[in-house]
């Protein structure tokens, strides 16, 4: 995951969307389960303050594909780098992936 996730500053709908994969098999991993839940923890690069966490929604849960986007003003932060982390629920157990997602928020006009 080392590509940078472009964005602009105060925007709402622009979705992300991943797939999960065991790093060993490389095989999808299976989130089709109800209780299991995927968020993504988003921070600015090199900071220790989470700024939100983002629900993530199923779109293909058995072949590991989520989507996420940025509404509710997760946006409204300054220009810069950020990241984020996936974590992955399983009725309580948590699984966070190792690599982080990588972000470029510049500003509006």
């Amino acid at each position: 995951m080392s590509d940078v996730i472009r964005l602009v500053q105060n925007d709402s709908k622009p979705e992300i969307n991943l797939t999960l994969t065991d790093e060993n098999t490389g095989l999808p991993i299976d989130l089709s389960a109800g209780t299991t839940a995927v968020v993504v923890k988003f921070r600015a690069a090199g900071s220790t303050t989470l700024l939100s966490t983002i629900s993530c929604a199923k779109t293909d849960a058995v072949n590991g594909k989520v989507s996420f986007n940025f509404s509710g003003g997760i946006l409204d932060v300054d220009p810069g780098q950020y990241e984020g982390e996936i974590e992955i629920s399983y009725n309580g157990a948590k699984h966070t992936v190792f690599d982080l997602l990588r972000f470029r928020v510049r500003g509006e006009f």
